[in-house]
């Protein structure tokens, strides 16, 4: 099964694979479902996510605060993942890829693009996101998309 883009909506692979695991982010994330985000992350202190909203955040607790900043903020923001790589072993798999997507308030809307890497890795028998890698080529882009996620 190739899969070209990731919106969540994916009915998956079926072998509980990292695509799988990827799928279920996107979901948990689309979905603003925090419980769903908790499942596909490691736990602890070993995560760490980079990225120009949130900054650098270590351990689960962090990226789960910056998460729930997002999700209760004054925002909606829906993203895909799209024209990706995808490489691996068996216990850890590399996404690198582009995001795609938008963020709405009440009066205003912006179109997203993200460039994204997300790194799993197999522990305990399932796929675990370790880490988050995301930046902007677009600086204007950055700016009004900080100003919507903060704006109270």
């Amino acid at each position: 099964m190739t899969i070209s883009q990731i919106t969540g909506s994916e009915s998956g692979t079926s072998d509980n694979g990292p695509v799988d695991a990827l799928i279920h982010f996107y979901r948990a994330f689309n979905s603003a479902e925090m419980a769903g985000l908790q499942a596909v992350w490691l736990s602890g202190d070993a995560p760490s996510m980079d990225n120009p909203v949130g900054g650098i955040r270590r351990g689960w607790t962090s990226i789960a605060e910056g998460y729930s900043r997002l999700f209760n903020g004054p925002a909606k923001v829906n993203v895909t993942f799209h024209d990706f790589s995808s490489q691996g072993g068996s216990d850890w798999h590399l996404f690198v890829g582009r995001e795609r997507g938008t963020c709405v308030t009440e009066d205003e809307s912006l179109e997203l693009a993200f460039r994204t890497t997300r790194w799993f890795i197999h522990q305990d028998g399932r796929w675990r996101q370790l880490h988050h890698h995301g930046s902007v080529e677009d600086p204007d882009m950055l700016r009004r998309y900080q100003r919507m996620i903060f704006r109270k």
